[in-house]
């Protein structure tokens, strides 16, 4: 299974939308946007790009809470399964636990990817170059015995995505 991950897009709807596209162009079979979507906009490139979605509202999202039957949208700590897969969805890594195979998070805007305590941690960055003149994203592609994840960023006015790739034992 191969998930797409981007979080903190801030009101980029044309970086969203190249992160979507990437991702998608990947494999990406479901996309987790792990919060600070801020615009609607963001909200229906995700309906429409074909894949189930999920999106945990972040601290910049409380005006989105109108639309909450309108999209997939989700309150932070969220728990649900990627096939055989434990996961915990949340935009503040406050509610950071290890009882889950995946934790996925946003909201610091810094790229992580680390096993712990036999827990898979991640955060995809920034999708929409606030804090730093790139944009990121990741692609978790789940196997039988390991975690492949793809860490892609690209410079701001440039076309081309660099892909880091890292690779996790899995323990369940």
């Amino acid at each position: 299974m191969k998930i797409g991950i981007m979080s903190d897009s801030h009101k980029k709807v044309g970086r969203s939308k190249k992160v979507i596209n990437l991702l998608k162009t990947h494999g990406a079979e479901q996309i987790i946007h792990a919060g600070d979507i801020v615009k609607e906009e963001i909200l229906e490139l995700l309906e429409k790009s074909s894949l189930p979605y999920i999106a945990v509202y972040g601290n910049n999202d409380a005006h989105l809470y109108r639309l909450n039957h309108s999209y997939n949208l989700v309150e932070e700590p969220y728990v649900f399964s990627v096939g055989d897969q434990s996961v915990t969805l949340m935009h503040h890594p406050t509610y950071i636990t290890y009882d889950k195979d995946i934790m996925i998070y946003g909201h610091t805007h810094h790229y992580d990817a680390r096993l712990e305590k036999d827990t898979l941690i991640l955060n995809p960055g920034e999708s929409c170059a606030r804090d730093k003149p790139v944009s990121e994203c990741m692609l978790l592609h789940i196997k039988p015995k390991s975690y492949e994840v793809s860490y892609f960023h690209r410079a701001l006015k440039t076309k081309r995505w660099i892909e880091k790739k890292q690779t996790f034992k899995r323990v369940s």
